[in-house]
């Protein structure tokens, strides 16, 4: 199926990883022109793939809790294309700031996953207006089910959804779609070393996926990578304000199936 984003300029905050990246493949394969933000160098391996595959991207590096960073990467889709097509906010951390953790780490969680969200689509607003573009945010089921000691990561994730329901209220009229999908257990680099911590990582694994009613598996990136991208196609063009949840019925079917 042709999505039809070929020549779409497109940002992806952090795209130089795990859903982020798989975001910024599926675009290219599409044809798109994904910008990638992200604060480390853009892996070499991602970046050999990309240009096999003829692809048209670009890249800048910093941190989205500075400002500049999130006017720099408008900037460079300017520069990539004229125009800004599509934002995907991804980037994000779950940095486990719990009840005890205080104020100061409450706020810096809520920096590092919500705000840069607000300045992206702030910044790029402009642009999407005049495309009638497309927003898609990756939130988490955190956001829904809570976790435990995830004040912070759960907060920032919430808001994300709220943000996309006012989103999508506020740039309907101009054309504008923007959508939320929600990850829950996902095999990324991250995840992994999560996994690490653990005394047996297989065993914590298997715990973890057999709680996964579809397949009793976990969600590849490249799964959540093929409906942010479809929800910021045109083929989506009438879906807008939607939470979508690509997590093998984690979040919605009743635990009692395991």
């Amino acid at each position: 199926m042709d999505l039809g984003l070929s020549d779409k300029v497109v940002i992806v905050t952090g795209g130089g990883s795990g859903i982020g990246a798989a975001v910024v493949l599926a675009l290219a394969e599409e044809g798109a022109v994904p910008v990638i933000v992200d604060r480390d160098p853009l892996a070499a391996a991602m970046q050999r793939q990309l240009e096999a595959g003829s692809a048209r991207f670009a890249t800048v590096r910093g941190d989205l809790t500075d400002e500049r960073t999130c006017e720099r990467a408008r900037d460079a889709a300017l520069d990539a294309g004229g125009v800004i097509d599509g934002l995907v906010n991804n980037a994000g951390v779950n940095d486990r700031v719990g009840l005890a953790a205080g104020r100061e780490a409450f706020v810096t969680s809520l920096e590092r996953n919500l705000v840069h969200y607000y300045l992206m689509a702030h910044h790029c607003a402009a642009q999407l207006r005049a495309q009638r573009g497309s927003i898609v945010n990756v939130a988490s089921k955190v956001a829904v089910t809570g976790q435990g000691g995830t004040s912070g990561y759960a907060a920032a994730k919430g808001g994300v959804l709220a943000l996309t329901r006012e989103w999508a209220a506020e740039l309907a009229a101009d054309g504008v779609r923007v959508n939320a999908v929600v990850p829950a257990e996902v095999m990324t680099p991250m995840y992994r070393r999560w996994l690490g911590h653990f005394d047996d990582p297989d065993a914590a694994l298997t715990g973890v996926a057999r709680r996964i009613p579809l397949d009793r598996r976990m969600t590849a990136p490249e799964e959540i990578a093929a409906t942010v991208v479809f929800a910021l196609s045109p083929r989506a063009g009438h879906t807008t304000g939607q939470w979508l949840f690509p997590d093998g019925g984690y979040v919605h079917l009743d635990r009692a199936l395991e």
